[in-house]
């Protein structure tokens, strides 16, 4: 079994810093000040060998109102899951009302608490530690998780033994033929991408209900909802399973316009964002009903397409509207998303769950779609029948020669089609090539690309190259000066 150690502490101890420090990643937002992490964040991290989970919390004061209230029941549910609890103190601030509130609930838990006394960096240890005897919990760890300082102490205590080596691999059979190895590996090379959990981005402006639809797909209350802009922070993954099939659903922070970002906090929510949308296979872009479509919503759609992933759109608060309303917004949603009418639209309620379960449906065909497996015969007589149906126009008074396409990549699946004088083919003609083999392949909801290749002239760039017309005209001259000598 992986041990799991939950971060507890009042705000601006260092929880998230020593998630950092002990993940070995930035994934956790880091400032300095009170309150930033707001829902508990899970992370990998390993210590000579030995793997283990980490939960990062948001602060506990004991005086909790309004979204504070939530963020301590999301560090409630994070205690009753870990098997250890790593309890942070600040050595700076000292003793206060709010660690001892905080040691007061952990000894009502049958749980194991580790004392870490942090910012212990300029302080001499036993000043640093030693009012934070009285708290009961045994001996404190003096760590510094900005500076590293005590962490390879701390982890040596709480982490067992090392794991055993894993046992050699048998040596392949030296009779296997090349051909037959890379088979092997092609097929494990599929299962493993089979494996894999479907990445899915909950993305939008603030206040949509992202993390509504988040709780409402996930069946609990994992992240925190309270209706104000800007609740959530950092971006949230968070692993499931729905019907045997493995997903990962991303919680991202709402995206404003540039002119509305002032705090560099929400600036780097908006990089995580940005950043979740790349790391996953398919996106589900949230609009809010009652307000309707907005510039903000077309850019965060855009960004989504530049970059090849997979899209599912969901307009939420539908329950709310009146059926003239929903009329206008059809309407809307039909004259704006033109350029995205492979994508599926759903009309749903987060917060009643109307229509959420839909969106899977959506989601597996999206992301079959973006990873299918394209053969180059299939590709090439699509591309014929593509041609013959609808010629290339002239470019300069010349006919473009496009002769034979084969897949370029996966998610988002991309055509690369090879011939001669195809540097300038019109954006209308890549547009129904696009269609034709979006429809021929039936894919539904990811973006398709088509690269174009043209061959390379061998005479290009040579001088005193003749012509065939040349040459021809050349052997006439010659034969008929033989025929007068």
């Amino acid at each position: 079994m992986i041990s799991t150690f939950a971060l507890v502490g009042r705000p601006n101890v260092g929880k998230s810093t020593l998630f950092n420090r002990l993940t070995r990643s930035r994934d956790a937002l880091v400032a300095d000040f009170p309150g930033l992490t707001r829902d508990r964040k899970y992370g990998k991290a390993s210590f000579e060998e030995t793997s283990f989970i980490v939960i990062d919390t948001g602060g506990i004061s004991g005086e909790e109102e309004g979204i504070d209230l939530e963020m301590a029941e999301q560090s409630m549910l994070a205690i009753d899951e870990a098997d250890e609890i790593l309890f942070m103190v600040d050595a700076r601030a000292g003793l206060t009302p709010a660690d001892q509130h905080i040691a007061n609930m952990l000894r009502k838990k049958n749980i194991d608490v580790h004392l870490l006394v942090n910012k212990i960096d300029g302080i001499q240890e036993e000043v640093g530690t030693g009012e934070f005897h009285g708290l009961g919990f045994g001996t404190p760890h003096p760590i510094s998780s900005s500076q590293g300082r005590g962490i390879n102490q701390l982890l040596k205590q709480l982490l067992p033994e090392a794991i055993q080596e894993p046992e050699p691999e048998e040596e392949p059979n030296e009779y296997i033929y090349e051909e037959e190895v890379v088979e092997e590996e092609e097929v494990e090379s599929d299962q493993e991408e089979k494996d894999q959990p479907i990445r899915i981005a909950v993305v939008g402006r603030p206040n949509v209900g992202k993390s509504t639809l988040v709780n409402r797909m996930l069946g609990e209350e994992r992240v925190v909802v309270f209706d104000m802009p800007g609740t959530t922070r950092d971006s949230i993954y968070i692993d499931y399973e729905r019907n045997g099939k493995k997903y990962t659903l991303i919680d991202t922070a709402g995206v404003r316009r540039r002119k509305n970002v002032k705090e560099t906090v929400e600036k780097f929510s908006i990089v995580k964002t940005l950043n979740a949308i790349n790391d996953a296979e398919v996106v589900v872009i949230l609009f809010d009903g009652q307000e309707g479509l907005v510039d903000q919503d077309l850019h965060l759609l855009g960004y989504a397409i530049e970059s090849g992933r997979a899209l599912v759109v969901a307009v939420n608060k539908w329950d709310g509207l009146e059926e003239s309303e929903r009329e206008w917004i059809k309407g809307q949603l039909d004259r704006r998303l033109r350029f995205v009418e492979y994508a599926d639209v759903h009309y749903i309620s987060a917060l009643h769950g109307s229509g959420v379960g839909k969106l899977y449906d959506s989601i597996e065909r999206a992301y079959q779609s973006a990873m299918e497996t394209l053969s180059t015969n299939r590709l090439t007589r699509i591309l014929e029948d593509a041609l013959s149906d609808h010629p290339p126009p002239l470019v300069r008074g010349r006919r473009m020669k496009m002769r034979y396409a084969h897949a370029g990549g996966k998610n988002p699946p991309s055509i690369i089609i090879h011939g001669n004088s195809l540097s300038d083919v019109p954006n209308h003609y890549v547009r129904y090539l696009q269609k034709t083999f979006r429809k021929a392949l039936d894919l539904h909801g990811t973006p398709l690309k088509v690269v174009f290749k043209s061959g390379e002239n061998p005479f290009a760039g040579k001088k005193n190259v003749l012509t065939k017309r040349q040459i021809s005209k050349k052997r006439r001259m010659m034969k008929h000066v033989k025929k007068k000598r």
